[in-house]
């Protein structure tokens, strides 16, 4: 088994070359309406800035990030992430966009989600792994039920978005939850 593939998607490395899809994925309110910053289109200086900071930063410790794309046709569809890791505590937050539309309520999300989670209980010997997702969401909330990830709380009222407040959905899964999934 390839700890890096899953039955649908493969997580490979972030690369320079993959910066007009991440800009074309950013610049959709769809795809941004979904994430916690301000939902305005990025600038090409901000993303070329966001993809050197992460470059620089993933594999040293506290960020693993990953392109997401296809088994069958290779095709760049999100990114995805461990970030805020706390190798004392053996604690991550997971991150991803399916950047895709195609490809999104089709399980590419949650084979990744479940491709990332067994890198981060596999080899990076995680015990929690926790995210926090907002209530509209809701595609991204049974993704994330379906990979094992259970609701611990939530952040009342903590998005202004689209005329309202939304709530964000704290949830996590930890090591032993997660490979007992694995048994079944």
């Amino acid at each position: 088994m390839n700890l890096f593939e899953g039955n649908l998607v493969r997580l490979t490395e972030i690369s320079r070359e993959n910066l007009p899809a991440y800009k074309r994925w950013f610049r959709d309110y769809e795809v941004q309406r979904y994430l916690g910053r301000l939902a305005i289109p990025v600038t090409d200086e901000f993303e070329d800035d966001w993809y050197d900071d992460v470059a620089r930063r993933t594999g040293k410790g506290e960020l693993y990030a990953f392109s997401i794309r296809t088994l069958e046709g290779d095709k760049l569809i999100g990114n995805c992430s461990l970030f805020d890791v706390d190798h004392k505590n053996r604690r991550a937050e997971l991150g991803i966009v399916i950047g895709e539309k195609t490809y999104w309520g089709r399980g590419y999300g949650s084979d990744a989600v479940c491709v990332l989670l067994r890198f981060g209980f596999d080899e990076l010997n995680l015990h929690r792994i926790e995210l926090g997702v907002f209530d509209s969401n809701q595609r991204g909330i049974r993704a994330y039920e379906k990979a094992g990830f259970v609701e611990e709380g939530r952040r009342r009222e903590v998005l202004w978005r689209e005329g309202r407040y939304h709530d964000m959905i704290l949830m996590s899964i930890l090591e032993d939850e997660w490979r007992a999934r694995q048994a079944k």
